[in-house]
């Protein structure tokens, strides 16, 4: 099992298969027994023999979650939802086995688990026509697996990204920019599958230009390419694409025999037939489960009747007590009541604590950024005194002999002067101020504020960051800085969270930002009308020419992404 798992991906559908059948599953242990029938639902699913596959799917997902092992669970759920999605006219909420998925990776920190959720939720929105959204989660995708740097699927998500802006808002060209940037990475990593549909999706677009001939030529492209997987169902599309395509280019005899193509194709596959298998397949477990559920619910009621009758013979001692347990209860209610006061009280304290901490950690900010700026005044006071006082005076005594016969040489003299005394002052006004940020650092300001917030035990606050090796403006990383202090307070403030995120991430020409908390929430429609500290900080990221999208459910925490572009210093931070 462990040789399977770690080649299955490599091995073509006849060897995989091949491979499975050597196995004697009546040797193997419960955990490989339901692993076993994961790869092999896997292997049925890419062959298009979707009934078959979503048998052992539910098979491996019923095993692993008697087993309570979530992680492969939640895997099985989402290839179950996957395998659906590809059947069309199923009866079956394929959305249900996506929704298990979806909170099982919520509870994960899993880069990995969250991209692969995050592209799920864009592409059902997506189907949905939400442009605005489905960009925001495949962003979202792109962010986690730049953290563990995977070039082929982030193109694939980039490609994806270009198939919104097709089907979408019917831009073809933005649609074509996708598709020919990612083209290179999936033939230099020489995958196949990508490759493929990466020709057919060119040619949709090209359809949409009204392009034709060139559509045409991309599709057979397309059906070129052999594949390992969803060979028929794929196969079956590009038939579709390349009739519709020689029709509209009035090449009815070539129309006709891919026409002929699809429809002998679409018979072999028979999806009917296998949405009757599925349907049937499904009705069995859910029967299945309602058996064993009725089973717990008798075994239930029998021995709810044998605690009634214990329950009855206690019945007169416990209306002796009653009057004693009321009593109790009243004084223990006035007992805790005070207590909640006092807590309440500790509480408010220590949320206000946290709130002028923030407040002091930005005077302090701002009072040693005030005497940097004074040192830096007064050192540039002594180098006029010092350097260019002298030198004036030197430049003076020249210019009092200009056209004296003892010093003819007095105005060349004094050119040359005035030109040395100009590279000084020129030096003096290059030399960049500094503040507490730029001495600091954005990075270490943001950490060192988590770790004082962290200290307080009421908000366990992470600091996350990739890139970040060379310094900002100090006036952008100021504003930054205050920009995240006022996320942070009104976490605080607002959220009721007992985790937060920051993450700040610099590629080469703008820096990311992302704050989430696992709070409350909040209706972001009332907050966009009302909300006078996020309007702010909108405006604050607009003078930046910053993007800023707000995420946020109430009950599940809030997310919020800044997209910031910046000039990067010459010098290297030391943080």
């Amino acid at each position: 099992m462990d040789s399977l798992s770690s080649k299955f991906d490599k091995l073509s559908i006849e060897n995989s298969r091949r491979f499975l059948n050597k196995i004697d599953t009546t040797t193997l242990n419960s955990y490989n027994n339901a692993l076993w029938y994961f790869y092999s639902g896997l292997n049925h699913r890419e062959n298009d023999l979707h009934d078959l596959g979503f048998k052992e799917l539910l098979k491996a997902e019923k095993k692993f979650s008697v087993l309570d092992s979530l992680k492969d669970t939640a895997r099985t759920n989402y290839e179950i939802f996957v395998l659906l999605s590809h059947q069309k006219g199923i009866e079956i909420n394929a959305k249900s086995f996506l929704d298990k998925y979806l909170k099982y990776a919520e509870s994960q920190n899993d880069p990995l688990i969250l991209a692969k959720a995050n592209f799920t939720v864009a592409a059902n929105f997506m189907h949905a026509n939400d442009f605005q959204k489905s960009k925001l989660y495949y962003d979202k995708s792109i962010q986690q697996l730049k953290i563990l740097n995977d070039i082929l699927k982030i193109a694939a998500v980039e490609m994806n990204i270009g198939t919104l802006y097709y089907s979408v808002k019917d831009d073809a060209d933005s649609a074509l920019h996708f598709y020919r940037k990612t083209l290179p990475i999936f033939k230099r990593k020489k995958d196949d599958y990508y490759i493929s549909t990466n020709y057919n999706n060119q040619a949709r677009a090209y359809e949409l230009k009204g392009e034709y001939a060139r559509a045409v030529e991309l599709y057979k492209k397309a059906n070129t390419i052999s594949l390992n997987k969803f060979d028929k169902k794929t196969r079956l599309i590009y038939y579709e694409n390349l009739a519709r395509a020689y029709d509209k280019i009035k090449d009815y005899k070539n129309a006709a025999l891919y026409l002929n193509k699809f429809i002998e194709l679409k018979d072999s596959i028979n999806d009917a037939a296998q949405n009757i298998a599925i349907n049937e397949v499904n009705k069995k477990f859910k029967t299945r489960e309602l058996t064993e559920e009725r089973d717990r619910l008798e075994e239930l009621n029998f021995i709810n009747e044998a605690e009634k009758k214990q329950k009855d013979s206690l019945l007169i001692i416990s209306l002796i007590l009653l009057t004693l347990v009321i009593i109790s209860a009243y004084l223990i209610q006035k007992n805790t009541r005070k207590k909640q006061k006092i807590a309440e009280q500790a509480k408010d304290l220590e949320t206000q604590k946290v709130v002028n901490l923030l407040k002091e950690q930005e005077l302090a900010s701002i009072d040693a950024m005030i005497e940097g700026q004074e040192k830096e005044r007064k050192r540039i006071a002594e180098d006029l005194h010092d350097d260019l006082g002298a030198l004036m005076a030197t430049i003076n005594l020249h210019l009092e002999n200009v056209g004296s016969d003892n010093n003819p040489d007095a105005l060349d003299k004094t050119k040359m002067l005035l030109g040395e005394a100009y590279k000084k002052i020129r030096n003096i006004s290059h030399v960049k101020n500094a503040g507490v940020i730029a001495n600091e650092g954005l990075l270490v300001a943001v950490k060192n504020m988590a770790s004082k917030i962290s200290a307080a035990n009421t908000l366990d606050m992470e600091v996350i960051a990739h890139g970040l090796e060379n310094r900002l403006e100090n006036s952008l990383e100021l504003s930054l800085f205050r920009t995240i202090q006022e996320l942070i307070a009104n976490i605080i403030k607002h959220a009721e969270a007992t985790k937060a995120t920051i993450q700040l991430t610099q590629f080469e020409e703008n820096l990311n930002i992302i704050v989430e908390d696992n709070g409350k929430g909040f209706d972001i429609a009332t907050i966009k009308s009302n909300g006078i500290g996020l309007n702010n900080i909108k405006k604050r990221i607009d003078h930046l020419n910053g993007t800023l999208n707000i995420d946020s459910t109430q009950g599940r925490g809030t997310t919020i992404l800044m997209d910031i572009p910046l000039k990067v210093k010459k010098s290297v931070a030391k943080q």
